[in-house]
């Protein structure tokens, strides 16, 4: 009888710790993101209505594939959370990982087990939709920046001039190109006009042949590769290899700017093709093209830079403007372009992790995804949600898990990427 009793006894502490709630306070919200960027208010009434919970070890807090009902943060110890083809990680309570929810899609895409006794915050998904603070047209600069010459200089200017800042132009063959197909051009005439630049041209033929496309056949000539790809898919290809000269500047203080901005696009251009080609729902060549205009708007805002006098800015205030004015600035440049407004939404979006407009994968999801992807493991970027966490991550049919932590597909594609790249690049 003791032992049943023990037993008993034993199942009961257990059952009491995993109900057991004890206050969570607004100082412990403030740490946590995205809510942190709630009102004071706003957490302060979430602090009396929400309560921690506590989970004993070996607890399953989700399984993959489970449809989502709240986003989680873990407060106290320690999670593992596994693909469904076993590859686990850990995410430890107090990490930079730990400020990010462990999970905010509307599908789990891993399985969490407490792997000691942890204390969890449950949340509902409504509250990370929090509003951005990047509209289209419009540039907020954030309390913590009130004190950026640089950032409230350009925010004047931007707004105050009905955005007469300096849009970058497409190259002509880009801006022909585009025109005529919106006319129904057929694949001749989209090829005359592609000819008449011949730089343009020769790599068309050489991404046609390139190992993003599988084929066994190689295009010999600029119509053959307009085949192969189809006249859309060129219009976004010509539009992308196109756009290498907009990186340039003849001003040391933001050439290097420019360079390292082109690169970065370049690499995430290559991610998101990856991506869209394996998962079936975007356009590969679609999604190519939102990753390399998806920070487009870092460029008005350098080429105002450079215009200024040395006296009115650093290198400080320069990298702090960035990640608030290029959503903006980049909706207005696209929208100038004449892009479609997924394109205008990547703008807007593609740096929010949270973002989830839509219950289908989208072009922003894609970026959005390609843009963890990329930062994961640079000493830059120590603060990043796990990529199980994110909602764009939920919406993927067949998720894995890379060595990394990363999406596979990405990981695996890693030299396919880099080779297809460097016809762009140049």
């Amino acid at each position: 009888m003791s032992g049943i009793r023990s037993f008993f006894e034993k199942a009961q502490a257990k059952l009491h710790k995993q109900h057991a709630g004890q206050p969570i306070t607004p100082e412990t919200l403030k740490q946590l993101f995205p809510i942190r960027n709630l009102s004071d208010e706003i957490l302060q009434t979430f602090s009396t209505d929400n309560h921690v919970e506590s989970l004993s070890a070996g607890s399953i807090l989700y399984n993959v594939n489970e449809q989502a009902t709240c986003a989680i943060y873990l407060l106290q110890g320690t999670v593992t959370l596994a693909d469904h083809n076993g590859k686990s990680y850990e995410i430890v309570a107090g990490s930079a990982q730990a400020k990010f929810p462990i999970c905010s899609g509307t599908k789990h895409t891993a399985t969490a087990t407490a792997k000691t006794d942890v204390d969890i915050l449950r949340v509902s998904l409504k509250i990370m939709l929090t509003p951005s603070r990047q509209d289209h047209g419009k540039l907020e600069i954030p309390e913590e920046l009130h004190d950026n010459r640089l950032l409230a200089l350009f925010a004047e200017h931007f707004q105050n001039s009905d955005h007469e800042i300096e849009i970058p132009s497409l190259p002509e063959v880009a801006i022909n190109l585009r025109k005529a197909i919106q006319k129904d051009v057929n694949i001749d005439e989209a090829v005359k006009i592609i000819q008449l630049d011949p730089a343009i041209s020769a790599k068309l033929i050489e991404v046609a042949n390139c190992p993003l496309y599988l084929t066994t056949v190689r295009a010999k000539n600029c119509k053959e590769a307009v085949v192969r790809i189809g006249l859309n898919a060129t219009r976004n290809l010509v539009t992308a290899l196109s756009m290498r000269q907009i990186f340039k500047s003849k001003s040391p203080l933001i050439k290097s700017h420019l360079e390292n901005l082109w690169k970065q696009s370049l690499y995430l251009s290559g991610l998101c093709h990856v991506l869209a080609s394996h998962t079936r729902e975007q356009n590969p060549e679609n999604a190519l093209l939102a990753g390399l205009v998806c920070d487009i708007g870092v460029i008005p805002f350098l080429n105002f830079v450079a215009n200024l006098p040395n006296e009115y800015h650093n290198e400080s205030e320069i990298e702090q403007a960035i990640p608030v004015i290029k959503g903006p600035v980049g909706a207005v440049v696209l929208k100038e372009w004449d892009f479609a407004e997924e394109f205008l939404d990547v703008a807007l979006s593609s740096s929010n992790w949270y973002q989830n407009s839509h219950e289908k994968l989208t072009l922003t999801d894609i970026v959005v995804l390609s843009r963890l992807h990329a930062q994961i493991g640079k000493t830059a970027s120590s603060e990043l949600p796990a990529i199980t966490a994110i909602p764009a991550a939920s919406k993927l049919k067949n998720f894995s898990l890379s060595p990394e932590n990363t999406l596979a597909i990405l990981h695996d594609a890693k030299a396919k990427i880099h080779e297809a790249l460097s016809i762009f690049s140049t």
